[in-house]
């Protein structure tokens, strides 16, 4: 059994190591999107409709962009359902334009890992954190350091204990941002608003 989980333990951070052979030619855009695809996902890249996904190949799904990988950086990201550590997010925490980033149902996803994503304060957008089981409090109370997101899906974070005053925290840190998935704290009830003994009888 120990010889299992160490095996995975291997196999998981050799996903999530960057090829240092595609980022000294290529850039830190098509590393990122290799290493995308290498781990089951897609990449967007800028001016472009449609979703570069993984196939036998990850690098051959990158040739049409491998000239000039410069003028076509990657905008979006959908690593839903992946094997993403901490380490594995340092490939795509020097992307310069990138808007979309989904990381729904990641199982290794941690509260740590999203102190990383401040690198990409200045562009991102649209965050997916749905179903990923080891987020808290504490790692939501990182997203003050990405200002500019628009919309944030925070839905079925079961390790989220006290998702009412989360979901105010979160307001107040993102005012522009949608939120989706946390339920709100309810209200208050008003002064003398419970029956009291006596009023209104006759």
């Amino acid at each position: 059994m120990q010889w299992r989980e160490l095996r995975r333990g291997r196999a998981l951070r050799r996903q999530n190591t960057e090829n240092a052979y595609i980022q000294n030619h290529y850039g830190d855009d098509v590393t990122a999107a290799h290493f995308v695809l290498s781990n089951g996902g897609g990449a967007r890249f800028k001016d472009q409709s449609h979703w570069v996904r993984a196939g036998k190949n990850a690098m051959a799904g990158l040739l049409p962009y491998l000239d000039d990988p410069k003028s076509r950086p990657v905008v979006a990201i959908d690593l839903s359902g992946s094997s993403l550590t901490c380490t594995g997010l340092e490939n795509l925490v020097w992307l310069k334009h990138l808007e979309f980033l989904d990381l729904s149902a990641c199982p290794h996803l941690d509260d740590w890992a999203l102190t990383r994503l401040h690198p990409l304060g200045e562009t991102l957008c649209h965050l997916s954190l749905a179903r990923c089981p080891r987020i808290t409090e504490r790692g939501l109370a990182c997203l003050h350091l990405l200002p500019n997101l628009l919309h944030l899906d925070v839905s079925e974070l079961p390790a989220v204990a006290q998702q009412g005053l989360m979901c105010i925290l979160l307001e107040d840190m993102l005012p522009n941002c949608q939120i989706l998935g946390l339920k709100e704290a309810p209200p208050p009830p008003l002064a003398g608003s419970q029956s009291q003994p006596g009023v209104g009888s006759h």
